[in-house]
Order: structure tokens, then sequence, then C-alpha cells
């Protein structure tokens, strides 16, 4: 009797076993984003520079991903996004452009919305600093006012 109890306890095991490896093939389907890089740091670059920068993502999952939206932190931060579906295996790019004629720190954000099973809501950044170029030979402070010497 023990045996028989023992032996149907692992058959018991084994069936539920299986039906979570199932289960877990079930939720794995569908569209991944992955990207060569979260952050875009711009480092230190001059007042009215090009702004633009670029984030690469792959779809590493088995079903079409599509991006239905993408919004920038604040008007300075424009993203612009592939609006047709991305194939599985496929690469695209998400492209931001930052309004470079503010002068100072730059902290910003770009939020996606997608079909990604792991990350349907998705943030990517930009850094960096924005310095004025004197005008005149007079130097200037991260505000763009002229510094006393």
């Amino acid at each position: 009797m023990k045996k028989l109890l023992f032996t149907l306890s692992l058959l018991f095991s084994a069936f539920i076993g299986m039906n979570g490896l199932f289960a877990q093939a079930a939720v794995e389907s569908g569209a991944k984003i992955e990207f060569e890089k979260e952050t875009h740091d711009y480092g230190t670059i001059d007042q009215y520079a090009d702004g633009n920068c670029e984030f690469v993502f792959k779809n590493t999952g088995n079903e079409p991903l599509v991006i239905s939206s993408a919004k920038g932190s604040c008007g300075c931060t424009v993203p612009s996004w592939p609006r047709e579906p991305i194939a599985p295996g496929e690469s695209a790019s998400i492209k931001v452009k930052y309004d470079t004629k503010r002068v100072g720190i730059i902290g910003k954000s770009v939020t996606l919305q997608s079909n990604a099973i792991n990350s349907p809501t998705k943030t990517i950044r930009i850094k960096g600093n924005v310095v004025a170029k004197p005008q005149g030979g007079a130097p200037v402070n991260n505000s763009g006012a002229p510094t006393s010497n």
C-alpha cells in the first residue's frame, strides 16, 4: 500500500510539474523588447548643438512587437518611433531629439507603451549638460549669464 501511494504521489507530482512547464511556455509566448542601451549620455555639449540620439532595440520574442506610443517627459524631448510592427528577430530604433537651446543639466525620459510581455511600459533616458558658448569672449555660467571676475 505504501508503494502504491508513493508511486501515485510521484506521478501526481510529475503531472503538476509538466503542467507548470506548459503554463510557463504559454506565458513566454509574445513580443519582447531588448535595448542596446537604455540611457544616452550627451556628456557636456554646447548650446544649440545637435540634440539627436538613437536607442536601438530588438524584438527577441516570437510575435510581432508593436509600440503604441512614446512620450517625452517634457516638450523639449521629442521621440519618434516605428509605427509598423517589428517582426521577431528584427531591430529598429527610437529617435529622440532634445532641444539644446536650454542651458543646464539634462535629465529627461521617454516612456514607451508596447505589447512586449517583458516590459509593456518601458522608460528610456537622456542625460548630459548643455553649456552656453561665450559671446564676445565673456565667460558664462550654467544659466547662460556672464560671470564676474
